[in-house]
């Protein structure tokens, strides 16, 4: 491993998660390859947030209580960071102001009614999609948590979870000269981004395929890739209504991929 991947990684697992891991450098070249190990960030994220899930199913709690704990996790390990990050921008492009004063409501400490409305809604979709997937098994329940949390995070070449290179590629640019977005926004190759998205693609397909044949890896393909496209739609639309990306863009971003993610799964394909 390079010096340059090793403080990547770090600048993945600091930025994206709230785990121990201390940000050694912080440069274009650093937040570069941060996004593209974001994935990996994001597939931590999910194992770990899939062990409470799997023990309560196993321990006969029943889905309900495995959904809830494998949603809460990923929130405890950010520090809610995200979460926030999607209260805000829901503030922002709610308000229907201009971009300037968007981007002030979105810095505010507080959260409005717009951001309270899309917290609680998200938060549903997710433990009853959770909910669905562990009802059909744990190894269902934990592959859902696993695919959710890398499409988040893949964005970042899947969220940084996919959801987050897609948004950090050239070609979008910064809403604000400083933070998060300023620091990664245009970072990612269009190829590197391509080639994270094809990896993750591939790894979903075999896990889906080994636990249930070509028809589940089929399923876990779309699913990421709604993931992956509800992220470019609401992308599109804060680059439109911002001027650009900001952290609480990317976190946002992050959200809607896990979260339609896991609704693609919890439907029945077959």
């Amino acid at each position: 491993m390079t010096s340059l991947n090793g403080h990547g990684l770090r600048f993945a697992f600091g930025t994206l998660t709230a785990l121990p891991v201390g940000v050694s450098r912080w440069d274009r070249g650093t937040a570069r390859a941060g996004m593209l190990c974001a994935p990996l960030a994001g597939l931590a994220v999910g194992l770990l947030a899939a062990v409470p899930g799997v023990l309560f199913l196993l321990g006969g709690s029943g889905p309900l209580v495995a959904a809830v704990a494998s949603a809460a996790l990923p929130a405890a390990l950010t520090r809610g960071l995200h979460l926030d990050g999607l209260a805000d921008t829901a503030d922002g492009l709610g308000s229907a102001k201009p971009a300037g004063d968007a981007l002030r409501i979105m810095k505010q400490s507080d959260i409005g009614p717009f951001g309270v409305i899309t917290l609680l809604f998200v938060l549903l979709a997710q433990v009853a999609a959770l909910f669905e997937l562990y009802g059909r098994g744990w190894a269902d329940g934990a592959l859902g948590t696993v695919v959710a949390a890398v499409t988040a995070r893949l964005a970042l070449a899947v969220t940084a979870r996919l959801a987050l290179t897609l948004a950090a590629r050239r070609g979008v640019p910064s809403a604000r000269p400083e933070g998060l977005g300023a620091a990664v926004a245009g970072t990612v190759p269009r190829r590197g981004a391509a080639a994270a998205v094809c990896a993750v693609l591939a790894c979903c397909a075999a896990a889906g395929a080994l636990l249930g044949g070509y028809g589940a890896g089929l399923h876990q393909v779309l699913a990421v890739a709604a993931g992956l496209a509800a992220a470019q739609v609401m992308l599109r639309h804060c680059v439109r209504r911002f001027g650009g990306v900001t952290g609480d863009v990317f976190g946002a971003l992050e959200e809607t991929a896990g979260t339609v993610a896991l609704l693609a799964l919890s439907l029945s394909l077959g």
